[in-house]
C-alpha cells in the first residue's frame, strides 16, 4: 500500500472477510434432487424386486427377463450417475465403463457383488430403492454447493440492492456500452450487474471465494488490469464487490487491487456503495 491510511483500510477489510455466504437454502436443491429421482423412479421401483432376494442371481435373471433397462440406473445406488462415465479396475488390470457392467445378467451379478450390493440388497439394509436414492442424489448434490456460492453471491447482492431501493440490470454486455470499448479491446466483458445515476454508469462485477487457489490471483489481475480503462471513460466507474476468507491466501495481490480500485467493497462495507448511490 502507499499510505498508512489506504494500509488501515485495507486491514480493515481482510478483517472483515466472511467464512460463508451461503444461506439454508442453499445447501441443497431439492427441486433438483427430486427432479433427478423422479426421472429414474420407475427403474428403481422394478429394482426393488431384488430387495431381501437371497438367490441374487436367480432374481437378477428374473428380472432382466421382464425389463433388462431397469438395471440402467444400477450406478446411482453406487453414487455414480450415468452420464458420469466412470470407470473400475477389472481383474486383469484393464479399466472398464461402469455402465458395460449393466449389459447381461453375469456383468450384472458381478457388478453387485463387488461393490457390495448384493450383500445390503439380500439384508434389507434399505427398504426402498427410491428412497434411497433420494439420500443419494442429496449427497451428490452437496458438490455443487461451491458452485452455487457465486450464485448465491450474486442473489446476496441483488437482495441488498432491492432493499435499498436501488434499480439495477444483470449479466450486461460491454457492447451496450461503445464508449468503453476501445479502452477494453475486442473482447466482450460481461458484468454481474450495471446500475445506471444520472451522469454515471456503474459496471459491478461480484464473487466469492471462500477457498484458496490460482483463481484468486488471476481475478485480482483481472480487474486490476480492467478498472484503469473503465474509470478513465467519462461517466463510467467499474465496482468489484467481493468476499471469503479465501482472499487470506491471495492476500498481497488483493491489496495491490485494493490500491488501483477505488471502489472495492465487501459485504460489511457494501453499505459505502449504497450510500453513496442514494445520494
Amino acid at each position: 500500500m502507499t499510505d498508512g491510511i489506504s494500509d488501515t483500510r485495507f486491514s480493515l477489510f481482510m478483517t472483515q472477510l466472511l467464512e460463508t455466504n451461503m444461506t439454508l437454502g442453499d445447501y441443497v436443491d431439492f427441486y433438483k434432487v427430486t427432479r433427478n429421482v423422479d426421472s429414474i423412479s420407475m427403474k428403481l421401483n422394478q429394482l426393488n424386486y431384488l430387495i431381501g432376494q437371497q438367490d441374487m442371481s436367480h432374481a437378477v435373471r428374473e428380472l432382466w427377463r421382464e425389463n433388462p433397462k431397469a438395471f440402467s440406473v444400477l450406478g446411482i445406488l453406487i453414487a455414480v450417475r450415468r452420464r458420469d462415465r466412470k470407470k473400475a479396475l477389472t481383474a486383469d488390470g484393464s479399466l472398464r465403463l461402469l455402465s458395460d457392467w449393466f449389459d447381461t445378467p453375469d456383468d450384472i451379478i458381478e457388478f453387485l457383488d463387488k461393490t457390495g450390493l448384493t450383500e445390503m440388497l439380500q439384508n434389507r439394509h434399505v427398504k426402498n430403492l427410491v428412497d434411497y436414492v433420494f439420500g443419494v442424489e442429496v449427497g451428490l448434490d452437496t458438490h455443487a454447493r461451491k458452485n452455487r456460492s457465486g450464485d448465491s453471491m450474486e442473489d446476496i447482492v441483488a437482495e441488498i440492492f432491492d432493499n435499498n431501493g436501488i434499480d439495477y440490470r444483470r449479466e450486461v454486455n460491454s457492447s451496450e456500452f461503445p464508449e468503453i470499448s476501445d479502452n477494453l479491446g475486442e473482447d466482450v466483458k460481461r458484468f454481474d450487474f450495471v446500475i445506471e445515476r444520472p451522469g454515471m454508469k456503474y459496471l459491478i462485477e461480484v464473487n466469492f471465494y471462500s477457498s484458496s487457489g490460482s483463481k484468486l490471483n488471476e481475478t485480482a489481475r483481472s480487474y486490476s488490469d480492467i478498472a484503469p480503462k473503465i474509470n478513465s471513460v467519462p461517466g463510467y466507474e467499474f465496482v468489484w464487490i467481493t468476499d471469503g476468507i479465501g482472499w487470506h491466501s491471495a492476500r498481497n495481490k488483493l491489496g495491490e487491487a485494493y490500491r488501483i480500485i477505488p471502489s472495492l467493497y465487501n459485504l460489511t462495507d457494501i453499505k459505502d456503495f449504497i450510500e453513496r448511490l442514494k445520494e
